[in-house]
């Protein structure tokens, strides 16, 4: 049995549903990514997600709500003195924008157990992280996961970084721009956004980002870049240019990103080329973005998007 392993926090959360009422789930990048990746991958692919959560009733509905959506929790640790974070959804014009409430959240204490990190990762055919996973965490704990990576990829796993840059999150610019290097170095495949890549690197070209994570050790690259093509890099294969799926209106672009990691690694593991899993994964997050919330159950049929 092979596994897929998303690593980072999942939340509780609030969605507009009209007229000042919202709906509760539960969402968060990494686990939108393994949800992805559990709609694509057949029944040879056991999909995890590895946090730590609490041990109330708000962990134990997030629990049961990933169990039942064919996620494995068996890589869950769980904490008597924390619980789960919450956040909200405000849209506008299709762009979505968020409210946090994480002070207590226990996915914070995701690498102060090393040793137990190290068995969840250990035998993974697949370990997805991201930005997020490293920015809430303290400085320290960053290496401590970036150890725990290099072991697991040292031992046969891929490892992929979604570089999702949320700002309010670091402690400074300059631990964002150390942080996404870090992520990056200890990763096979890296999945970062040019207009984040600008603002927080100042690129000028995709081809600079590209070259930035190759610098650092990793094997694939794909640039998203919203409506514009996607560049394309992989070792042995160079660089292309792949254009998205085209989208006459946004309604929801919430787990954009999320739902392209997850098709794209989902293809990638399934015998698809760099270019071609970028294609796919374009494909599947322009459906989710023609829908509201993070999780589109209604785009799949007997594991394949429509």
């Amino acid at each position: 049995m092979n596994r897929f392993l998303c690593l980072g926090e999942c939340m509780v959360e609030l969605a507009p549903t009209g007229d000042g009422l919202y709906h509760m789930g539960y969402a968060g990048d990494t686990f939108n990514c393994a949800w992805y990746a559990r709609q694509l991958l057949g029944d040879e692919w056991t999909v995890q997600y590895g946090t730590v959560v609490g041990q109330d009733a708000a962990s134990d509905g997030m629990l049961d709500y990933m169990q039942t959506h064919g996620v494995d929790t068996s890589t869950v640790r769980r904490v008597s003195h924390r619980t789960v974070g919450l956040y909200s959804i405000q849209l506008k014009e299709g762009e979505r924008s968020f409210s946090y409430w994480r002070g207590e959240a226990a996915a914070r204490l995701l690498a102060d157990d090393e040793d137990w990190l190290d068995s969840i990762l250990a035998g993974r055919q697949v370990i997805q992280f991201s930005g997020i996973t490293l920015a809430i965490l303290p400085p320290e704990k960053r290496q401590v996961l970036a150890r725990a990576l290099t072991k697991a990829r040292k031992g046969g796993a891929l490892v992929a970084f979604d570089t999702n840059l949320r700002p309010k999150l670091w402690e400074s610019a300059q631990a964002m721009r150390e942080g996404l290097v870090l992520g990056a170095s200890v990763s096979d495949v890296v999945l970062p956004s040019f207009d984040e890549e600008e603002a927080c690197f100042g690129d000028k070209t995709q081809a600079d980002t590209v070259a930035r994570y190759r610098d650092v050790g990793a094997k694939i690259i794909a640039v998203k870049n919203g409506a514009d093509a996607c560049h394309v890099w992989a070792d042995g294969d160079g660089e292309t240019e792949v254009q998205p799926a085209k989208v006459e209106t946004v309604v929801d672009s919430t787990a954009a990103g999320d739902s392209f990691a997850g098709g794209f690694l989902a293809s990638l593991v399934q015998g698809a080329t760099a270019a071609e899993a970028t294609k796919n994964a374009s494909q599947l997050a322009a459906q989710v973005i023609q829908r509201r919330g993070a999780l589109a159950p209604d785009i799949f049929v007997k594991g394949h998007a429509k």
